[in-house]
């Protein structure tokens, strides 16, 4: 039942239909502790009311169930991540997503693929970490076309301050859970990214690539 404040009530979620208008995208839907009858409501409620569709923490299992009811949905495995058709990209300057390593990719795929379904163009730069500078230097030219960059690293997260002392743009940095025991699953690099002293570094919680990429299409818009 949709209701004139604004939301769906279907009641074991409200379902808020108001958000696009709010902040130009639709409520996003995170799929770890829901039941699969309940995505499939919540997807439903926001499809027949015209919302944008992005399911985050989506797993593959989850997707086919959900795929049967909505022949429609698209799915990246990389980023878990279940969409609608994207919106075209806008012709604003790209966003930049810079991973330190390849174990990184799953996390900087969930920023990408939610920027894109949001709209923005996106230039793609993994295994590109600190332990071979060198690899990230030969496409600075590239980076510096983007209007905001984001930089996902584990490990000990030192390439958000490299990345940050080399552009003028904005960049927001994601910590990951990939590390050997020290690394305490991405704290070691949260810390490190929260006392980066390079000054315009805004950070995410650990392995939040999907708020990375929303923060960023926000700046970019």
């Amino acid at each position: 039942m949709v209701l004139d404040l604004g939301f769906c009530d279907l009641g074991f979620a409200k379902v808020d239909i108001d958000r696009k208008r709010r902040r130009g995208f639709s409520e996003v839907v995170y799929c770890p502790g829901k039941t699969l009858p309940q995505l499939e409501e919540i997807t439903r409620a926001l499809i027949k009311n015209k919302q944008d569709l992005l399911l985050t923490r989506l797993e593959e299992k989850t997707y086919a169930y959900l795929k049967s009811f909505f022949p429609r949905l698209k799915y990246s495995a990389l980023a878990k991540i279940g969409y609608l058709a994207r919106r075209k990209a806008s012709r604003s300057a790209p966003v930049a997503v810079i991973s330190a390593g390849t174990a990184d990719m799953p996390v900087a795929e969930e920023a990408a693929v939610t920027l894109e379904v949001m709209g923005n163009r996106v230039i793609r730069l993994y295994d590109v970490g600190v332990a071979g500078a060198h690899r990230l230097m030969r496409r600075l030219k590239l980076i510096r076309k983007a209007k905001v960059i984001i930089v996902v690293a584990g490990m000990e997260g030192a390439l958000v301050s490299l990345v940050s002392g080399l552009v003028s743009q904005p960049v927001i940095a994601v910590p990951t859970s990939f590390g050997y025991g020290a690394s305490f699953k991405g704290l070691s690099a949260l810390l490190t990214m929260l006392n980066s002293c390079s000054a315009g570094v805004a950070v995410v919680n650990i392995d939040n690539g999907f708020g990375a990429g929303y923060f960023a299409s926000l700046i970019n818009k």
